[in-house]
């Protein structure tokens, strides 16, 4: 690919060529290095080191891209996921400058946690990413404050803003909610997270996931501590009434408006 710019090279774990659960249709998907949340599910804890990975400029991912676009044309694209993608925020810019001087539909599956409003210079970075960003597949852990602390080691204040913020900028947005056993599946909190997605016009989809054990041995690969030892897998016939009830929270919500 002949380009002469600089651009940011990106720390990658790995990339995958044919994902189907990383947004709309077939999907081009790069796996970033690096994640500052601690999630007690969490089955990438090979991606939390920031300084791992691999170095790849963006012109290599869009090259790669390339080779199998014919399998991305009906309705799929690029998705970076991770790891968290917004710590490479200057990477994910140039990637997606580049994807989109090519057509490509692009998404960030994301936890949200490196926004931060009271920021300036980053908040800068974000609005003209925004307007490169096709989809935002925002991952809310926990809609209550202190337990969602305890479930990933980090709070959720600036998740939630920036869930108000892709409504106030129009980027399409899905929410996913992974329900555990004993940790997520509260009726209450469920109803709230409900609640609070539903006064967004830029929802699109809302993803309810069962919680699985299969990290579970990577743990112990990498001598880490599971924190969720023994909690048992999502039942998928009782992951369809808890979606349910997020489902109810947001037509509540939108019901009042």
């Amino acid at each position: 690919m002949e380009n002469s710019r600089k651009y940011t090279q990106g720390r990658i774990h790995s990339l995958e060529s044919f994902g189907t659960v990383d947004g709309p249709g077939t999907r081009f998907v790069v796996f970033v290095q690096g994640c500052p949340m601690r999630c007690a599910y969490c089955h990438n804890p090979d991606t939390w080191e920031m300084n791992a990975g691999t170095l790849m400029d963006p012109t290599e991912i869009i090259e790669q891209y390339e080779r199998n676009s014919p399998f991305y044309a009906n309705g799929g694209g690029l998705t970076v996921t991770g790891g968290e993608p917004l710590m490479q925020i200057d990477f994910l810019t140039d990637l997606f400058t580049l994807a989109k001087e090519k057509g490509i539909h692009t998404c960030i599956d994301t936890s949200g946690i490196a926004f931060n409003p009271d920021n300036a210079p980053l908040m800068a970075k974000f609005d003209h990413l925004m307007t490169l960003t096709d989809l935002v597949m925002l991952d809310i852990k926990h809609i209550d404050p202190q337990k969602h602390l305890e479930l990933v080691k980090q709070p959720n204040t600036n998740i939630l803003k920036f869930a108000a913020y892709l409504n106030e900028k129009n980027v399409d947005m899905w929410i996913r909610h992974v329900i555990v056993p004993g940790y997520t599946d509260d009726d209450k909190y469920l109803f709230d997270l409900g609640y609070f997605i539903g006064q967004f016009h830029n929802l699109k989809a809302l993803d309810a996931l069962p919680y699985h054990t299969m990290g579970e041995k990577k743990y112990q690969s990498l001598g880490i501590d599971y924190r969720l030892k023994g909690v048992p897998a999502m039942d998928k016939s009782v992951l369809l009434e808890k979606k349910k009830v997020i489902l109810d929270g947001i037509k509540k919500r939108r019901a009042e408006m």
